[in-house]
């Protein structure tokens, strides 16, 4: 007689970690947050940017905790999110509290350090995130709009823990991040869209992968492309941008916009899913730009 071993594969701790707090999306926030602080810096304070890499990083891995606490058996039903380590099992939601419970006093003391104004920013995104944008992402497509707005603070909260204070430039750099995410997650809200379906959540405008949907996508594209290359103009205060980089920034804007047209022609997951990585191709060298032309300007 023949005894069958089942094993179960088990994620070391510092898996678990890297997803609970879901570690790349936290360095992508840390970097827009960097690149806010280097355009808004008169001089650049290397004491500064460490706390505000920490403190991000704190606050962005706590409203991801605190989010797959509250959708543990939702996300037991997608796929994408099966694995995690609170729906899994292998956390449990006690121990996944006190981790983001642990974030936010961190990430809120160590932006208080930098300045006032950059840890009640921080505050904020957590609390609209966590008790706001994840309970209406089961009821109605407007949590996009809600979740852009916590999506669209870190590269603005870069400038005021430059600068302490809030005005036309972080104010411009908000709207910038504000409107790239409508394309940026209705893009995966499409190519997604049977998995988030599985788990109940609206994330497209329309509720279907339509071309209403598509158009809105496209219009929430050109006006990014616009604010991109507002501060070219002089009216955007200290945030100024020289023609070139302008000019480079617009082109990027169009390689987006072209997949935006591209998904409202073919409607397909894979023209969805090229959109997102344009948008994150972007975003990104968007902030390069941005930084490199203050310094070489």
């Amino acid at each position: 007689m023949s005894t069958a071993k089942t094993s179960i594969p088990k994620a070391s701790v510092i898996s678990d970690f890297k997803d609970i707090t879901k570690m790349r999306l936290s360095i992508s926030v840390v970097f827009s947050a960097l690149a806010g602080y280097l355009l808004g810096a008169i001089e650049v304070d290397l004491y500064t940017l460490v706390l505000l890499a920490f403190g991000g990083y704190f606050m962005v891995g706590a409203s991801n905790a605190f989010n797959q606490i509250i959708e543990k058996d939702l996300d037991a039903l997608m796929d994408r999110t099966k694995n995690r380590p609170v729906p899994a099992g292998r956390m449990s939601k006690q121990s996944a509290f006190i981790i983001a419970t642990l974030f936010t006093i961190s990430g809120i003391v160590v932006l208080y350090i930098i300045n006032e104004r950059t840890a009640m920013y921080g505050a904020i995104s957590i609390f609209l995130y966590t008790c706001v944008y994840t309970p209406l992402k089961t009821k109605t497509p407007l949590a996009v709009f809600v979740g852009a707005i916590p999506g669209a603070i870190p590269f603005m909260l870069g400038w005021v823990a430059a600068r302490n204070d809030f005005g036309i430039e972080p104010g411009t750099l908000f709207a910038l991040q504000f409107f790239w995410q409508f394309p940026h997650f209705w893009a995966i809200g499409w190519f997604l869209f049977e998995d988030y379906e599985k788990g109940g959540f609206y994330m497209l405008p329309t509720g279907k992968r339509d071309k209403g949907t598509a158009v809105q996508t496209i219009m929430y594209t050109i006006w990014t492309i616009l604010i991109s290359i507002i501060p070219v103009f002089g009216v955007t205060g200290d945030l100024k941008l020289s023609i070139v980089a302008a000019v480079i920034v617009f082109l990027l804007g169009m390689v987006m916009l072209y997949y935006a047209f591209e998904l409202f022609k073919k409607r397909t997951a894979k023209a969805a899913k090229q959109l997102m990585l344009s948008s994150v191709s972007y975003i990104t060298l968007l902030q390069i730009v941005y930084v490199v032309d203050k310094f070489i300007r």
